[in-house]
């Protein structure tokens, strides 16, 4: 049912029907649909057939299957990548994003995994590029936050300081953070440092 109240409002919007006009077609009140649309209450089962008819959709899109299953494929995605990472298998993870990347070009979780992969193999250029087109489309902030931390080395990297320094300045307190990263980048570190730095943020100090 997680899906199933917005679903109810956004198809029947979508058919040019107000909420009495979907209430007639059911013979109930329209109050009962305002109700459903509002997640109060969730209309009985046995009306979700007649719904789907309504709006010319099938059952399952109109309890958002599609986007459970497209949560669960993201999710594995993900795990497989990152099963790829853990074991030391750069390039196995890099596939995984860039074969997810074909089907959700726009993803900003799938765009920030291939920028972290790229990351940690020195490949500065393409990772900083994709983190920069990733970074407005998350909604993920702890995720945000180490990407932006490891953005700073990445433009170090590639000779970029000025641009490193602003984006130090913004950073929260913590970890990932102006506090530990300015002094970093105002000392000077040579390429393996750099690489050193990132792999902290994205896999821990495990040294």
């Amino acid at each position: 049912m997680l899906y199933l109240a917005e679903n109810i409002k956004k198809y029947r919007i979508l058919k040019n029907l107000t909420q009495e006009d979907v209430a007639e077609y059911l013979h109930i009140t329209p109050q009962s649909v305002s109700k459903w649309e509002r997640s109060e209450t969730y209309p009985d089962i046995t009306f979700l057939p007649a719904l789907a008819n309504i709006f010319e959709t099938s059952v399952d899109l109109l309890m958002g299957m599609d986007t459970i299953r497209a949560d669960k494929t993201l999710y594995g995605i993900h795990k497989a990548a990152h099963d790829f990472m853990q074991g030391g298998e750069l390039t196995a993870a890099e596939n995984v994003y860039r074969d997810a990347l074909l089907i959700y070009p726009s993803d900003a979780e799938m765009l920030l995994g291939l920028a972290e992969v790229l990351a940690l193999q020195g490949k500065a250029e393409e990772a900083a590029a994709l983190m920069e087109k990733g970074l407005p489309l998350s909604t993920n902030e702890k995720q945000k936050a180490t990407t932006r931390a490891a953005l700073c080395f990445l433009y170090l990297k590639c000779g970029k300081k000025d641009k490193a320094e602003a984006l130090a300045a913004k950073l929260p307190h913590a970890r990932e953070s102006r506090e530990v990263i300015q002094p970093l980048i105002q000392k000077g570190m040579d390429a393996d440092e750099l690489d050193r730095q990132i792999r902290i943020i994205f896999l821990g100090d495990n040294e």
